[in-house]
């Protein structure tokens, strides 16, 4: 099932500005909020839909990618659950955690009526301290590159202790639900004023909004609920990636303190050098060199590709400087159906050493009228050539 445009689910155009954004997603959030559509899936799924195309139009970098890229800037399958692109794995715990704060801290409970705001995600209490992003580059060879590949990465960084299970504390009995918000992770305070009372929701000071303290730590991670080691990444690559190019998976980054989200990890696409072909854009250059005779009498010859070789033929009296099109053995678009060429440039070899017996017959073959350089008629400049093979 392909994805709907970002801009179209929050309703609004690609100028749109940050607070244009922010507004709108706010809109769009308030109408399917879980609050006011109790128990509606469509109105769930559209409420997540929501909240991962403010994830990606609210953060600069991001939008920037999406606009060149689309969905594809962030790998395929987005959407399609852990340890995919971004927006692949949110659920309402992410939403909570991430945008809460456009909701404002009554979490909607006052706003629709009813009293007793939701807390975060459903009841759910944001825990722990986010981990960090974390970067990686990867290198790809053309074939790769241009047919789209699934690497298993080994990166070392922090993951969730498994004596503790993330939570920091010794045992079970270490565990205790704090006494200050009874485990809610938020302090309510109602004050009466002349305009009736008025409610507002703060994080418990006690338990920094996690609703568990911790009486003794666990001796594996010293209660941060993490330990540094390391974890294998399958990682989707799109085809027709370039260098340069940053994709992002959701939550595959350093572990969050204590159950906190774990951080994004960022993949940088390096592109590693071809023996023979060069890269421009979606197109592949090959300079193909072939000897006098060969351009004076026509040959077929083997060039490399990508995906391996091909035989082209060199029509008789061909001139250096020509330029074959072999059509759609370039890149493919990252988003789209475009697909680029490849172009061979043709250089007649010169030899630098010859002997007497063929300096004899040059010398000779040179007094032919044949052999004297003449403009082809209809022939274009070499700018005129390269300008219109890589249109």
């Amino acid at each position: 099932m392909s994805k709907r445009d970002y801009y179209e689910i929050l309703g609004v155009t690609k100028s749109a500005s940050a607070d244009e954004i922010k507004k709108a997603y706010r809109k769009v959030a308030m109408q399917f909020h879980p609050d006011r559509n109790p128990g509606d899936k469509a109105a769930e799924e559209k409420f997540k839909e929501a909240a991962e195309a403010y994830e990606i139009l609210s953060d600069n970098d991001k939008k920037a990618k999406y606009d060149r890229f689309g969905h594809q800037a962030f790998g395929p399958g987005t959407g399609g659950g852990g340890g995919g692109f971004h927006g692949g794995g949110m659920d309402m715990n992410d939403i909570f955690s991430q945008f809460g704060d456009i909701f404002g801290d009554e979490g909607f409970g006052g706003f629709f009526g009813g009293g007793g705001g939701r807390s975060r995600g459903g009841g759910a209490r944001a825990r722990g301290q986010r981990g960090s992003n974390l970067r990686i580059k990867l290198k790809l060879n053309f074939e790769e590159i241009a047919n789209g590949v699934t690497k298993q990465v080994k990166v070392k960084k922090h993951v969730a202790c498994t004596t503790c299970g993330g939570n920091g504390a010794k045992d079970k009995n270490s565990l205790q639900t704090c006494a200050t918000c009874n485990g809610q992770g938020q302090v309510r305070k109602v004050t009466n004023t002349f305009l009736g009372q008025m409610q507002t929701v703060n994080t418990c000071p006690t338990c920094n909004g996690e609703g568990t303290t911790v009486t003794a730590k666990c001796t594996a991670c010293k209660g941060e609920g993490r330990v540094y080691g390391e974890e294998t990444i399958s990682i989707d690559i799109p085809a027709g990636v370039q260098d340069g190019m940053q994709l992002s998976m959701s939550g595959k980054g350093n572990a969050g303190e204590r159950g906190g989200m774990s951080g994004d990890l960022i993949i940088m696409i390096e592109e590693e050098a071809h023996e023979s072909l060069h890269r421009d854009g979606l197109n592949v250059a090959y300079d193909l060199y072939i000897t006098i005779p060969d351009a004076i009498f026509g040959t077929s010859v083997e060039v490399p590709t990508i995906d391996g070789r091909a035989k082209i033929k060199i029509p008789a009296g061909t001139q250096s400087g020509k330029i074959f099109r072999l059509k759609g053995k370039g890149f493919p678009e990252v988003q789209g159906y475009a697909k680029g060429d490849q172009l061979i440039n043709v250089n007649v070899w010169t030899p630098q050493h010859i002997s007497d017996e063929e300096k004899a017959a040059l010398e000779k073959m040179q007094e032919s009228e044949n052999f004297k350089p003449k403009p082809v008629k209809g022939d274009k400049s070499f700018y005129d050539r390269v300008k219109e093979a890589f249109k």
